[in-house]
């Protein structure tokens, strides 16, 4: 599995439209062949805060969500939101093991 894991701190006029537009993007992703979990939280005690944890099937699954529509559409919508650049790192699993997921 290939898991990135994104950080995103959102002004705090856009919180609900990003929130609206995530969960979609979040909603069609989950649906991919190569994604095999795709979550979208929200940090309790800073709500302008948001992690996006994505599980990917194989090396190529990340670039083939960045090619989908729903990416695409979600990108448009929400790249004035953000108070700062987001970061992303990928990670290897650990445990479980692969075949678990």
């Amino acid at each position: 599995m290939h898991i990135l894991i994104v950080h995103a701190r959102v002004k705090a006029e856009f919180i609900d439209a990003f929130k609206q537009a995530t969960t979609v993007n979040a909603e069609n992703s989950a649906t991919e062949p190569g994604v095999a979990r795709f979550d979208f939280m929200q940090q309790q005690d800073d709500p302008s805060k948001f992690v996006l944890y994505e599980v990917y099937r194989d090396t190529a699954a990340p670039a083939k969500h960045k090619e989908t529509a729903h990416y695409n559409a979600w990108v448009e919508k929400v790249s004035h939101m953000f108070e700062e650049p987001r970061t992303r790192a990928f990670y290897a699993n650990v445990f479980p093991a692969d075949e678990a997921w």
